[in-house]
Parts: structure tokens; C-alpha cells; sequence
């Protein structure tokens, strides 16, 4: 989860690392740290806080080098102090390691090490990679890297350099943890995510798992943690560098918010004609799992478990065929059958690095399972793992808060509920038809509801002291109203709660008191009227009651204490729209709690530790 940032060149490299780092930050916070070579060997300088607190550090101390790595961390062992933060260093101060993961046996080889006479000073996991680096360091930097990895159990993506081998950064990976190298003219970089690599190179190479790369002023050369040459072409980035900024948006969050029309009609591009009504996914198409298929299962975390929600609902309704939707941290601890190989599994994830949906995957297809991905990152762990992968399109989301990456799944979803509905004959063409053109024009409704922000705002300037809020849904509303509560904890820290809106009745209901408000997913639907009497019951007990109602039904919105409108839609559609109101409440309250929305404490973008 952490940011790792390397240089190479004949620029000095600390300008580049932090502004890297910068862009890496919403990986962790926690703390930061550079390491560099020039002329009077290796220098470190790190300290507890965010970046901002770095480039203090580091513009007192008058840091240059052409050489060096960078890190931003979110703590696993060993709390945020200056002695915890990387980049590590052995001993004599010969080797500085930046390192992504958990060291599984650190306790292990910590005990083995300090017995040869190694001194440690910090409680983290990584110290002993930087120790087990010196230890074989006579090799030369590469070959002591590559054998440090062999002593090394669990995940890991390591960044490194040496006082006595000052021209070479040695990068390495093993499991989830994500690096990309960046080709330049005369130099190279290293980084844990695309974002810090936009604006300085235009080609990229991705390591790959079991895979150590060389990074020299006059080029890259790839192997295996076994010593095999590998050779492999690079690839243009997706995007430019404006995507990665926040323009003229107060917050990452907010731009993402409003970036979700766009992101919405790129994930439909080519997969869903309006005039037509064909939906084209060629992932699907072809696959002899769809002849025989008995169930699909949705493995995934977080927002993406969700979408996951909603497309279980959508698959058994549109192609009668049974879904699950499992959290993939409990799927592959054995909560699942997987005995059946006429399953099809669909991981979702934004950043496709997430560990425990990649072990769920990977759980999944030892069971004999086809897979298809949805995935926001092309070439990412997931894409590459699972047999084929619907791209969301949704561009650079970098607020750790997902938002437009989350609708373009819910867009993903709909699309593969929709196809799967057509294979086993179960919708109507018709039907079909009538359903893409109207999801083909979901973007424009949902460029509506983003000029609701500000009487939105108003709306969360009233409830931005609560300490509780409850949000309610039925159906394909009962994710949504999961979705609402994640982000309201997200962001502003208050306690949040969704809930199946008739299980109020079997216990919730208790919470509720005049200091209470329920956000209530209320649009007209098949569950409306049952909805309504479970806001009379809030509103029985002196709940504040605030509902997303269909434009133009005055009938809900009088029911209810603050009625928020959102454009009629057809039921299967209705998810994508109220993400967007959910999200800009919780966005305002943040906001208005002072909180930071973009990089809310204790949490990092992309989760690559179990």
C-alpha cells in the first residue's frame, strides 16, 4: 500500500522523487522518507507526517544526489516515528532499502541476523531486507538483492541502492505489490503507481512477479529472481499528466465525482449501442463456461464489493442464474464452494493490486473456475491473472475514496447482467434494447444530478455534527445504501450504518432517536411502498429522515424530512445515479468537519497487504 518512488540520471533526483511522491501519497501517509547517493556516500532523511513535512526536512538539509529513492508509508509494524519510516539502511549505512508488503518471517530472520551481529532501530518488518542486502553485498547490488529475495517469505516490492555501487538502483517484486519502470533519455524511474510517472516518461515497463529489474543511467535490464534474462516491450501511458491533478477542484474527490459522466460513457464506448440496442463483450463471448454456466460469483472488497451486491441482484434477475457476491478476504479463507468448475468468478477491484481479491481469484482458478475481471488498471495483477478482464475505463482515480471507478463497475456489471440475460435466453431482445438506450443515457442524467451539489451541501450543513447516521435500502438500493454509509465513515468519521431496511425492525431500530438522521434510498420501484412504511417506523420513532425520491414524486418527498431528487430511471439503472448524491453528502460533510477527504486517516488507496 505504501509509495515507492527511484531515480536514475543525470538530474538531481530529489526534485523528482518528491514531487512522486506527492502524487503517490494517497498509497500512505504516515510518514516519509528519501535516500541518496552523491558524492559523500549515502544520505537519508525521513520523518513522521505526510510530504509536506519531508520537503521541509529536506530542503534544510541541502539534499542532491543523481541516484535515489523515495517513500511514503502506511504503517503495518511499528507506528509512524521518524525510526520507523524508509528508507532502511544495514548497519554501516552501506545499503538503503524502500520496501512495499509484509515480510512474513521478518521475526525470524531478525533473530538470525542479530545473532551474526547485526544492530537494528527500528520495529519494522523491512529492516531486514536492508540487513540481508548488506549481508550478500560482495556480490554487487544486484546479486545481493536477488539473494536477499530467496530469505524473504510474503509480499514484497523493494527499491534499492548501495554507497559502494553508486551508478545502479535495484528494484524487486514477489506477490501483489505493484512497481512500474519509466524509460527516459539518459536516465529511468521507478514508482508503485502510474500517477507519479506522468509528465516524465512517456514508456513504461511493469515488473512482474518473481521478477528483479536493474535500473542504469543508459537503460533496464530485466530477470527472474532465478537469474533468467527476460525481455519485454514497453507501453505508452493511458493518460497525460493533467489527469492526475486537481485542476480547479478543491479536492480529488469532488473532481472524481464530477469526472463520473465521463467515466460512465468511456466503460459503455463500444460496448453498448443506443440506436442498436447490441451489447458487445467479447470477454464473454466464446467461453464455454456460459454453455454450462450454474452460477457466477463476485469476489472483491471494499466499494467493489458493492458493485458486486448489484450485480448479483442484476445476473439472478436478468439470466436466472444463482450469483453470490463474497468478500474476498473471507472467500479464500474457505467460506466458499469451489468445487465446480461451471462457476464463473468475477473479481472487481479499481486498482487490480488488491491482495485479497487476488488470492480469491487465484483460489478460484485452482478450483477450475473461468474468471472474468473488472478493472480500472490495464496490466495490472488482476488483469494479468484472470483469464480475461472488462476495463472500466474510468481513468486515474487518485481519492482514496472511490467514486467514478465505482460507477464505471456498477456500469460493467449492469453491461454483464445484461449479456448474461440475452445467452440464456431468459430477457426479452426487446426488453434489451429498451434497457441500453436508456443506460446509454444515464451520463446525461447524471450530469444533472452533480448541479444538485450545492443544495446538497446545504443539506449536509445540518447534519455535519451528528455522530450517527443510518442509511436504508431495499433491493439494488440495499448496496447503495451500504455504499452511502462506507463513504460517510471514509471521509468525515462518523459512525455509519447500512442496513436492509425491513431488518430495522429485528434490532437497528433501537439507535434510532430525534439526534439520528436516516438517509433513506427511496427512488419508485418495485420495493417502494415497502419503503415508505419503513420510514413511517423511522419517522414513529422521531428519526430525521432523508431520502432520495424520484423527480417528480411529490407523494415521497412529503413523507419525508429532506427529500433529495434524482432523474427517473428504470430500476436496473437506479444504482448509478444515487451514488452520485450519496457521495456528494458524505463529500460536504468532510468537508465541513474539516477532515481530509482526500486522504482520510488510517486508510491507503490501494489495500496490497492481507
Amino acid at each position: 500500500m505504501c509509495g515507492i518512488m527511484g531515480y536514475v540520471g543525470a538530474c538531481d533526483a530529489v526534485p523528482f522523487l518528491l514531487a512522486g511522491l506527492r502524487r503517490l501519497e494517497y498509497r500512505g501517509y504516515d510518514s516519509a522518507g528519501l535516500a541518496i547517493i552523491n558524492g559523500s556516500g549515502l544520505e537519508v532523511a525521513k520523518t513522521p507526517g505526510k510530504i509536506a513535512a519531508l520537503e521541509t526536512r529536506v530542503a534544510g538539509a541541502a539534499l542532491h544526489g543523481r541516484l535515489g529513492i523515495g517513500h511514503t508509508r502506511w504503517a503495518t509494524h511499528g507506528r509512524p516515528t521518524e525510526c520507523n519510516a524508509h528508507p532502511h539502511t544495514d548497519c554501516g549505512s552501506r545499503v538503503a532499502v524502500v520496501h512495499n508488503g509484509i515480510i512474513e518471517n521478518h521475526e525470524a530472520l531478525r533473530r538470525t541476523l542479530c545473532a551474526e551481529g547485526h544492530r537494528f532501530r527500528s520495529q519494522t518488518d523491512t529492516e531486514v531486507i536492508a540487513h540481508l542486502v548488506e549481508r550478500y553485498l560482495g556480490e554487487g547490488l544486484p546479486d545481493a538483492v536477488r539473494h536477499a529475495t530467496r530469505d524473504l517469505h510474503g509480499a514484497y516490492a523493494i527499491a534499492c541502492i548501495a554507497a559502494d555501487d553508486p551508478t545502479v538502483l535495484v528494484a524487486a517484486r514477489g506477490g501483489n505489490s505493484p512497481l512500474v519502470i519509466g524509460l527516459g533519455d539518459g536516465e529511468a524511474f521507478l514508482a508503485s503507481d502510474v500517477p507519479a510517472l506522468l509528465g516524465v516518461s512517456e514508456r513504461t515497463v511493469v515488473l512482474g512477479d518473481g521478477e528483479i529489474a536493474v535500473l542504469r543511467r543508459d537503460g533496464v535490464s530485466l530477470r527472474t529472481l532465478d537469474g533468467q534474462e527476460i525481455h519485454r516491450a514497453p507501453t505508452r501511458l493511458p493518460c497525460s499528466a493533467e489527469a492526475a491533478e486537481k485542476s480547479s477542484y478543491p479536492h480529488f474527490m469532488l473532481k472524481e465525482i464530477f469526472e463520473q459522466p465521463d467515466a460512465v460513457r468511456n466503460t459503455l464506448l463500444d460496448r453498448a449501442d443506443a440506436d442498436t440496442g447490441e451489447i458487445r463483450l467479447p470477454e464473454l463471448d466464446g467461453s464455454k463456461v456460459l454453455s454450462t454456466l450454474n452460477r457466477v460469483q463476485f469476489v472483491a472488497c471494499g466499494t467493489s464489493w458493492h458493485a458486486g451486491l448489484v450485480g448479483k441482484h442484476l445476473v439472478e434477475v436478468c439470466s436466472g442464474v444463482p450469483a453470490t457476491a463474497e468478500i474476498a478476504s473471507e472467500f479464500h479463507a474457505g467460506g466458499s464452494a469451489l468445487d465446480d468448475r461451471r462457476v464463473l468468478t468475477v473479481p472487481i477491484s479499481q486498482s487490480g493490486e488488491t491482495a485479497d481479491t487476488l488470492a480469491a481469484l487465484r483460489a478460484a482458478r485452482d478450483a477450475g473456475s473461468h474468471s472474468v475481471a473488472i478493472c480500472n488498471v490495464v496490466g495490472s495483477s488482476l488483469a494479468r491473472l484472470a483469464h480475461r478482464v472488462v476495463q472500466t475505463r474510468a481513468g486515474i482515480e487518485i481519492g482514496v475514496a472511490s467514486t467514478k471507478a465505482f460507477t464505471a463497475q456498477l456500469s460493467a456489471v449492469t453491461l454483464m447482467a445484461l449479456k448474461l440475460g440475452l445467452v440464456t435466453g431468459r430477457l426479452d431482445p426487446s426488453l434489451v434494447r429498451t434497457i441500453v438506450k436508456d443506460l446509454c443515457a444515464i451520463p446525461a442524467l447524471m450530469a444533472d444530478l452533480l448541479g444538485l451539489s450545492d443544495a446538497i451541501r446545504n443539506v449536509a450543513a445540518r447534519f455535519a455534527d451528528r455522530q450517527t447516521v443510518l442509511y436504508l435500502g431495499r433491493g439494488l438500493h440495499y448496496p447503495m445504501a451500504l455504499e452511502g454509509a462506507l463513504k460517510l465513515k471514509e471521509i468525515s468519521y462518523i459512525h455509519a450504518e447500512g442496513y436492509p431496511a425491513g431488518e430495522m425492525k429485528h434490532g437497528p431500530i433501537s439507535l434510532i432517536d430525534a439526534r439520528t438522521p436516516v438517509v433513506c434510498v427511496a427512488l419508485r420501484g418495485p420495493s417502494y411502498e415497502k419503503m415508505a412504511s419503513n420510514i413511517e417506523e423511522v419517522k414513529a420513532r422521531d428519526g430525521v429522515t432523508i431520502a432520495l425520491t424520484t423527480a417528480g414524486d411529490a407523494e415521497g418527498a412529503r413523507q419525508v424530512d429532506v427529500a433529495i431528487p434524482v432523474p427517473p430511471a428504470p430500476y436496473w439503472l437506479q444504482p448509478l445515479l444515487a451514488a452520485i448524491p450519496l457521495q456528494l453528502f458524505a463529500y460536504h460533510i468532510g468537508v465541513l468537519r474539516g477532515c481530509d477527504v482526500d486522504q482520510p486517516r488510517n486508510l491507503a488507496k490501494s489495500v496490497t497487504v492481507e
